[in-house]
Order: C-alpha cells, then sequence, then structure tokens
C-alpha cells in the first residue's frame, strides 16, 4: 500500500477510555460487516455486547492482562488486535485481529503479526495460538498466508 501523508500506518497501544471507545466502535463496524453473514444478526450483536464493548474491553486491558493494539491508517481507525502473553502454557494467545474492509489483503495483518511476534519473543514464548470460526474461510486463509496452521477443531459454547 503506498503511503501519503492521508494514508500513513501506525500502531498505537490502546490505553485509556478514549481509545478503548475508538476500538468498540470499530469493531462494531467491522462485526457487523463481517460476521452477520456468518453467524447472523442475533449472534454477532450478542459477541459485540459481551465481548467488544467498551466495558468488555476495558476489562480485558485492567483485569485479564490484553494488550490491544489499534491501527490507523491517518487519522482514521481501521483495525485491531488484543493479545495476551501466557508464559506457563509457552504461547501468546491472538484473541482478536480485525480490520475494515477495505484494507484486508494490504499487509496490515503482518505488520500487527510482527509486534504479536516481538511480545512473544520479549516474554519468551515460542508460538502465538488463536482460534478462528470454522465458516470464517477468508480469514482462515489469510492466517494459513502468515504461516499458520490448523492444529484442532473444537466446538465451544460461547453464549447467546
Amino acid at each position: 500500500m503506498e503511503q501519503t501523508p492521508d494514508t500513513r500506518i501506525e500502531i498505537e497501544r490502546v490505553a485509556g477510555p478514549d481509545l478503548i471507545r475508538e476500538v468498540a466502535a470499530l469493531a462494531r463496524e467491522i462485526w457487523t460487516e463481517h460476521y452477520t453473514p456468518i453467524i447472523g444478526a442475533g449472534q454477532v450483536a450478542y459477541m459485540l455486547d459481551r465481548f467488544q464493548s467498551d466495558e468488555a474491553i476495558a476489562a480485558d486491558i485492567g483485569n485479564r492482562g490484553y494488550r490491544y493494539d489499534l491501527i490507523r491508517a491517518g487519522t482514521r481507525p481501521v483495525g485491531y488486535a488484543a493479545y495476551r502473553a501466557d508464559a506457563a502454557k509457552d504461547e501468546v494467545f491472538l484473541s482478536k485481529l480485525y480490520l475494515a474492509e477495505r484494507f484486508r489483503g494490504k499487509g496490515l495483518s503482518r505488520r500487527f503479526l510482527a509486534r504479536i511476534e516481538e511480545t512473544a519473543r520479549l516474554t519468551g514464548c515460542s508460538r502465538i495460538r488463536l482460534t478462528v470460526n470454522k465458516y470464517n474461510s477468508l480469514s482462515i486463509q489469510a492466517y494459513v498466508a502468515l504461516g499458520f496452521s490448523v492444529k484442532d477443531a473444537v466446538v465451544t459454547d460461547i453464549g447467546g
């Protein structure tokens, strides 16, 4: 992606209520567009309220040890990631990595992944683990292209 002054790409660590609100608003935009065809509007609403709200993100950061990063193109927020190092399991768990539709396929996931790999290195973790909805074929393809492999298929009750 060619960078101009208005498309400069920057990643910042999320801290404080203003950035948390930006992430929650971006989550609503991305999830509504991407996941409604996969899991339906009702499940999307449930997931947003339960896991992507201001309160849930604040709890992830404050109580659960997650780091959130927000990526911007110029001044516009266009994606975010959430991850947590677990030295006891020798892994960084990548909980969330989402990009607005028009910014997918432009190398931004690789930029997030480089930060997550650096976290793994700094915390002594040797692997990154994530989960993906089995019907989210585009994301699965993207993760495979980034070097991930499918290790297992599980069914997890997430409520709603």
